[in-house]
């Protein structure tokens, strides 16, 4: 069977066979491979559809124009582009109302405020992977696992069940596990670094991190996703539900719901059309 004229960019785990799929990464024979930073590897007006999801916030604001752009030029006349986004409006929203409610001591606000907390500034200042709200999740003592699904769908629940149960650290292998090449060039490598760099070791660690991929560069809201899409020349930004689209039989692929759930509840969704 052809690829539909359908393509996911940034698509994670989360693709259907029937799209041409693309991510930084290659992970498989559906996956193509490709910097999205550096624009989308195919001929202008080639696809009827474009999307992506929690995708544009982790680029610059800079380079989320130039990605919106590229989105435009790579879809057909009247192609349509949605994009699934962490919605800075509700979270804002959630930070106001947990805020009275915590002042006012309404039971639970205290957590879900900490919570929203995070969801607003970890995700854009973490140093580490996870940052401050994997500590979170981790820590069952926090008795919120209710709003965090609410928040983040059952996925959260995977983070739950893998980060919850794990043991000690498995014991190092010694040294009859062999001689690898890499690793004693990795090592040597990291020694000399930190040799040479001495206290700005951390600082290059932190730096490495932080341009590798996983924070959040920038926020949007409905207002400023429709007027991001129509400054690159897409006509009727809309925001829809995770299940309402004007791409045909989209319930069909499961990319924006799971098992008749939303796959991420936090989303803002909008669709918009190339004139």
């Amino acid at each position: 069977m052809g690829k539909l004229q359908y393509v996911n960019l940034g698509c994670g785990a989360k693709f259907d066979e029937r799209w041409v799929n693309v991510d930084f990464v290659s992970t498989g024979k559906d996956v193509i491979g490709h910097n999205l930073t550096k624009g989308v590897p195919f001929e202008s007006n080639t696809f009827e559809v474009a999307y992506h999801s929690h995708v544009l916030e982790h680029f610059t604001k800079a380079d989320a124009e130039k990605f919106i752009g590229e989105c435009y030029r790579i879809l057909k006349s009247k192609g349509i582009l949605r994009v699934a986004i962490p919605d800075l409006e509700a979270i804002a929203r959630n930070y106001i109302k947990y805020l009275d409610e915590s002042i006012a001591n309404v039971s639970s606000a205290k957590e879900k405020y900490n919570w929203t907390m995070l969801e607003m500034y970890d995700q854009v200042v973490r140093i580490k992977g996870g940052g401050e709200m994997l500590d979170y999740i981790i820590d069952e003592t926090k008795k919120n696992d209710d709003f965090l699904i609410e928040r983040n769908g059952d996925e959260i629940k995977k983070l739950f069940t893998n980060f919850r149960n794990i043991k000690e650290e498995a014991p190092v292998p010694s040294s009859s596990a062999g001689f690898s090449i890499s690793n004693f060039k990795s090592r040597v490598k990291n020694k000399l670094i930190r040799i040479l760099l001495k206290e700005d070791v951390n600082a290059l660690n932190i730096g490495r991190f932080r341009l590798g991929g996983e924070i959040h560069q920038w926020m949007y809201d409905r207002y400023s996703l429709a007027e991001l899409l129509k400054k690159h020349g897409f006509k009727d930004p809309k925001v829809v539900t995770a299940t309402e689209s004007k791409i045909p039989d989209w319930n069909s692929f499961n990319l924006d719901m799971a098992d008749g759930k939303i796959r991420k509840p936090d989303s803002l969704f909008m669709e918009a059309q190339k004139i």
